[in-house]
């Protein structure tokens, strides 16, 4: 399919179905990467969709063109996570232009990719990790979750990683962030039940355009990530982005404060 500008829809790779039909989902990250193509995901089932970048203005741009292909609305907003005064803004924003917000998705991480050894940690590095990681998913769930709460309704999925299963002797900052958002995502779902669910997913390795760039990617690392993944195969990230979009569905209405991987069996004990 193709919209007006010639901007091509992607190809999913199972029957998409109309979970979201009538909802607002936001994601945050969309310009680029998985966040892109979970907000894409959305809007092939259903949802208008808020589009949200922090620096890649052309890549919102360019998934909201692949959203509005689908025949759903499409809000582009711009917010530095790290900063809450900026997202307690944006927010504000979203739900005046929305109305409210049905999900959330959390995609927004810093993952230090130029780093390539824990001998590379900065302090610098540190504390732009957390507080992306973090803060801004903090500030996320704090903003939009209070909004949800006086509503009556709504569902969060904060994006996780693997890497708190193994960890990650490359960037250890990365790690400690992720292990964050599962306290998070545990916490605000105490905080908030039985109102609104509050779940996080780990996606594994996938082969976004990022992860395609970097160094150690194209040195072997891919090489030794794939032999020790059982389903022998590293996923694009269209494979990924229905089943992270199913914790915010109805099917997962008894589901809050849990942590589902989607890695191929990368993390599985023994494996």
């Amino acid at each position: 399919m193709t919209n007006d500008q010639g901007v091509k829809s992607p190809s999913f790779p199972q029957p998409v179905y109309p979970r979201f039909s009538g909802k607002w989902v936001m994601v945050t990250g969309a310009g680029t990467g998985f966040g892109s193509t979970l907000a894409q995901r959305a809007a092939a089932e259903g949802a208008d969709v808020v589009i949200h970048y922090n620096s890649s203005e052309s890549g919102a741009q360019r998934t909201a063109g692949i959203v509005e292909s689908f025949g759903r609305k499409a809000i582009i907003v711009q917010a530095d996570l790290k900063h809450w005064d900026q997202t307690r803004e944006m927010c504000a924003k979203v739900w005046d232009l929305t109305g409210a917000l049905d999900v959330l998705i959390n995609n927004v991480g810093d993952i230090a990719t130029d780093q390539m050894s824990w001998r590379d940690i900065t302090e610098e590095v540190v504390d732009r990790v957390l507080a992306v990681d973090i803060k801004g998913t903090m500030a996320m769930i704090h903003e939009n979750g209070e909004r949800m709460l006086k509503r009556g309704r709504g569902a969060i999925v904060n994006i996780a990683s693997t890497v708190v299963v193994r960890g990650s002797p490359r960037a250890p900052q990365y790690a400690a962030g992720k292990y964050g958002i599962l306290g998070l995502t545990k916490s605000y779902a105490a905080a908030f039940a039985p109102t609104v669910r509050v779940n996080a997913f780990g996606p594994g390795f996938m082969e976004t355009e990022s992860t395609l760039a970097r160094e150690d990617w194209n040195n072997g690392r891919r090489e030794r990530v794939l032999s020790q993944t059982p389903m022998g195969r590293i996923p694009p990230p269209e494979e990924l982005a229905a089943a992270a979009l199913w914790l915010a569905t109805d099917d997962a209405s008894h589901m809050t404060g849990n942590f589902i991987m989607c890695d191929g069996g990368y993390s599985m004990i023994g494996a």
